[in-house]
């Protein structure tokens, strides 16, 4: 019997009662939300220019995100009904199951609801927080610093509600068959993340480095200059990209490590270990193990309370380090978080067969707060614009553009192993937490990437607070108030630390990816009987799914970054366009064309989505049908750890050149207008795809991935025939061939000999 077929022991009063506790944390997260909307949007917007620019980066961003939404409506319909069909043959027959397949088509959608919601929420009010942030910098550096996290933990908070709300309510419906009908929830949120996160991602980037190559380099003007046709575009990606974008990635990974933790849990009474263990308890601590994570999101809500709450900064202090609050509240966060486990751990999950705590179900989950914290530690050490990496890539600009965009490759590779090592620390951990306990280890696992994102909310907020100091700096440059220089250096020092804190996010996304998509393939291995047999890479098929595997994040990144690149192309020729064909706008007489780089660069994000998205869908069902689902696991565990590496490395890499060009940009070397500034622009353009488009996309990538797997798996060993089995790969085999030429259409070169 697969994972699929286990019906859990019918919920009990406890239960119910968890279920209602969690719900309730749901609704305080969405009202605490709901509060840090009405005090950032009582703020003063400031002055009547001021709003002007901010309100042209509203539209845009929320013109974006509605193309967005209108353009993968059918995509997503689509994929809802061949879940529908796929789930109907499984469970046909069955009376007592036959709404199982609509309930996987609509969690499928409730996910993708949830994940663009979350997004949604979090760019909208990020697009209200960013001017307002701005006009709080003429005060002071406490009221700039304290506006802008506070319009970023709304996100924060959105999608920790938005992610418990859909869980708790899919138990509420489903009972006992709710683990069967969460894959989809997991599924939906994942695919919606790599929509947005693909989208944002090529939007904002190519606005970004269309930009600078025309206005730093070439004509030597500001980031944020309002004579550069490309500015409003650029602060419209810095939302739709790292606003929209994170907040969908993450809130998918906080909904599959809560899904994958409660399949490995109910998994674990299929374990035969598990119930000699257990015994006639072994279903009773199984539906204990499953309610656990929903209890630890319920801890994450109120422990990303006080985090936020706790960003404070001393009325009447000068500008600071902005890591200094931050680090502070995340502190806060995490050790109110390991105090909840203990409460939790204490009174709720008890040994059936001692009668005392079972304390190993909490040092699993605390593991990945420490995780969570080790890994801050690196993404900041080689991130930060006081530390040695970021000091040592500046300085190379002194030789340079090749000597820089050397350093920050060299940084980011080194980075990419400790990053690797503290993640196989953790998973070796939980086998010495549960020894000789495969199913329970395996569940650890799933507990360490639960313990990570634990302060979701808070994590969140840390992310947004960097696009909407982005913006603010934007804002307060185009709307020409270069007297107030005390305010100036406050937002562009803030926002240079808003490249570290999206850095850190991103650092953690990436792990818990790698995490979820470990315990999501111990659900593979179940789904597709291989747990006595395992994945024998010796053999010649499964090696060639391995190599496969590894491949694909590289082809996926290369479709991403060939985006960003063609995209880039077109705002550049535009903008140099609007300087030879309008002198006036140099000269400040004539105001550029914003609209119409916002429209060259949406029209490219839209068409470039259904090419990764095919890529990470159908590659895992074309081998699992033509080469076999042990070849299809060499290939999940080949993207797993490409992906991983790439992403940190693409991740770290952009982040330090993008400080380098900061820290010059403050003074070092001799500040803007410098050959070292110059040197470091192209080290940052060169990154901005790395770090905010192919490397983060890669975190949902990898979890589609791995739940396509899980999904296709019962068909694949079911006995198709091989003319079904041909013409399943033929189909994704034309799929995956219209994604690549797709990807290849619109060359630059063919471009060029049209002209």
């Amino acid at each position: 019997m697969s994972e699929a077929h286990i019906t859990l022991p019918v919920l009990g009063m406890a239960e119910w009662n968890i279920l209602w506790i969690v719900l309730g944390s749901a609704i305080v997260a969405i009202l605490y939300g709901g509060y840090l909307c009405i005090s950032v949007l009582r703020a003063d917007p400031g002055s009547a220019k001021m709003q002007e620019v901010a309100k042209a980066i509203e539209e845009g961003a929320l013109a974006y995100l509605w193309k967005q939404i209108r353009t993968m409506v059918l995509f997503v319909l689509v994929i809802a009904a061949g879940l529908f069909l796929m789930y109907r043959r499984i469970y046909e027959g069955d009376e007592t199951l036959k709404n199982i397949p609509l309930g996987v088509s609509l969690s499928f959608l409730m996910g993708v609801a949830a994940s663009y919601g979350a997004g949604f929420v979090g760019m909208w009010l990020a697009v209200k927080g960013n001017v307002r942030a701005a006009n709080a910098a003429l005060k002071s550096f406490k009221a700039a610093m304290e506006m802008a996290f506070k319009a970023g933990a709304v996100s924060g908070m959105f999608t920790v509600g938005f992610g418990l709300l859909g869980a708790t309510i899919i138990f509420i419906i489903f009972k006992e068959h709710a683990t069967k009908v969460l894959v989809g929830f997991g599924f939906g949120g994942s695919l919606a993340a790599l929509f947005m996160r693909v989208g944002g991602g090529i939007f904002t980037k190519a606005a970004d480095v269309g930009g600078d190559l025309v206005g730093k380099v070439e004509v030597g003007i500001p980031e944020d200059d309002p004579r550069n046709a490309a500015t409003i575009a650029d602060n419209v990606g810095d939302n739709v990209g790292d606003c929209a974008g994170m907040a969908a990635d993450v809130f998918e990974s906080y909904e599959v490590t809560l899904v994958a933790a409660i399949i490995l849990a109910a998994a674990c009474l299929l374990d035969p270990a598990f119930n000699a263990r257990y015994g006639v308890h072994a279903s009773g601590f199984a539906l204990t193990l499953i309610f656990y994570p929903l209890l630890l999101r319920a801890v994450g809500v109120f422990s990303s309370i006080l985090g936020i709450m706790a960003v404070r900064v001393k009325e009447g202090s000068g500008m600071k380090d902005p890591m200094k609050p931050i680090n502070l509240g995340y502190w806060v966060s995490s050790i109110a978080s390991v105090l909840g486990f203990v409460v939790v751990t204490l009174y709720y999950v008890i040994d059936p067969n001692t009668g005392l705590p079972d304390w190993r179900l909490f040092w699993a989950t605390t593991m990945g707060v420490l995780l969570s914290i080790v890994t801050l530690w690196i993404t900041n050490y080689y991130t930060h614009p006081d530390k040695g990496p970021v000091t040592e890539t500046a300085t190379a600009t002194k030789t340079g553009p090749a000597t820089t965009i050397l350093s920050g490759i060299a940084e980011g590779m080194e980075s990419t192993v400790w990053a690797v090592v503290m993640i196989g620390i953790t998973i070796i951990a939980s086998y010495l937490i549960f020894p000789g306990e495969p199913a329970l280890a395996a569940y650890g696992i799933a507990l360490g990437g639960l313990g990570l994102l634990t302060t979701t909310g808070y994590i969140l907020a840390m992310d947004t607070y960097g696009p909407i100091t982005d913006n603010a700096h934007g804002i307060f440059e185009m709307s020409g108030i270069e007297q107030e220089e005390e305010a100036s250096r406050t937002l562009a020092w803030m926002d240079a630390i808003g490249n570290t804190t999206k850095a850190l996010t991103k650092g953690l996304a990436i792990a818990t990816a790698v995490l979820a998509a470990i315990a999501l393939f111990r659900s593979f291995i179940d789904e597709a009987k291989l747990v006595e047999i395992g994945i024998q890479v010796n053999q010649p098929k499964v090696f060639v799914g391995l190599l496969f595997g590894a491949a694909v994040p590289f082809l996926f990144s290369a479709f991403a970054i060939k985006a960003v690149g063609r995209a880039a192309f077109g705002v550049v020729e535009e903008v140099r366009r609007q300087f030879r064909e309008h002198p006036g706008i140099m000269q400040g007489e004539e105001k550029p064309d914003y609209a119409r780089c916002v429209s060259i660069v949406t029209s490219m994000a839209q068409k470039e989505l259904l090419g990764p998205a095919i890529l990470a869908i159908f590659s895992p069902i074309v081998i699992a049908f033509s080469l076999g689902v042990a070849s299809l696991g060499g290939f999940l565990v080949g993207a797993i750890v490409t992906g991983q590496l790439l992403a940190v490395y693409m991740s770290n890499t952009g982040a330090n050149w993008d400080n380098a060009k900061k820290k010059i940009e403050d003074g070092f070397l001799g500040g803007k207008g410098t050959e070292c500034h110059k040197a470091s622009v192209i080290g940052d353009t060169v990154g901005d795809p790395f770090k905010d488009t192919a490397g983060p996309a890669l975190n949902p990538m990898i979890k589609v991935m791995n739940l396509v797997g899980i999904l296709v798996a019962p068909f694949a060993i079911n006995g198709i025939s091989f003319q079904v089995r041909a013409v399943i790969v033929i189909i994704c085999l034309i799929a995956l061939a219209v994604a690549v030429l797709y990807s290849r259409r619109g060359a630059l070169s063919s471009q060029l000999d049209q002209q």
